[in-house]
């Protein structure tokens, strides 16, 4: 069963910047071929899909986070990433790595990574 594990979470002021890396194991299948997303869980809000790395190589972000996040996957070291940046408090959550096949209901869901951001 495919595995996925995030690393990268941390404080950080408002401004900085984190990387968030996704690392899927055994998985017998391209990246290139799925959807790679990064939800976040912020305190007392419902998980909001905040990144997507479409199957066809496009990117689509939440508008909230647009022109300061980019999301990528390489499928050579089966990760995925979430490249943060101009963090503000509001960005604060957990962060989750979700796989998704489109057009099944084909998922799997990292722990998660917890990102604070401080004023």
């Amino acid at each position: 069963q495919v595995q996925l594990v995030e690393s990268g979470g941390g404080l950080v002021q408002a401004g900085g910047s984190l990387r968030l890396s996704c690392a899927a194991s055994r998985i017998t299948y391209s990246l290139n071929a799925v959807d790679l997303n990064w939800y976040r869980e912020a305190p007392g809000k419902q998980r909001e899909l905040v990144a997507t790395a479409l199957r066809g190589g496009t990117t689509d972000y939440a508008d909230s986070v647009k022109g300061r996040f980019t999301v990528s996957k390489d499928n050579v070291k089966k990760m995925g990433y979430l490249e943060m940046n101009n963090l503000k408090p509001e960005d604060t959550g957990l962060y989750i790595c979700n796989i998704h096949l489109p057009g099944s209901t084909y998922h799997r869901w990292g722990q998660g990574t917890e990102v604070a951001v401080s004023p």
